[in-house]
């Protein structure tokens, strides 16, 4: 676990392992949520980043008429 600081401008510098680790780059953006106390931090990824990542997933399933 890390500990960071805010600045007086209310910024924090996430550390460099955890900046390699989740491959983040100047610029990219990151969705910020409060949840149940605590702040997430959410990287936003490209979509081509995305391509399949739903690889294996099951798709026999019965559809509704209205959704074919």
């Amino acid at each position: 676990m890390h500990t960071v600081t805010v600045s007086p401008k209310f910024q924090i510098v996430i550390p460099r392992e955890v900046r390699q680790s989740l491959h983040l780059r100047p610029g990219q953006k990151i969705q910020v949520i409060e949840y149940d106390g605590r702040i997430e931090l959410i990287p936003e990824r490209d979509i081509s980043e995305l391509r399949g990542f739903l690889k294996g997933i099951n798709t026999d399933f019965e559809r509704e008429n209205d959704r074919l």
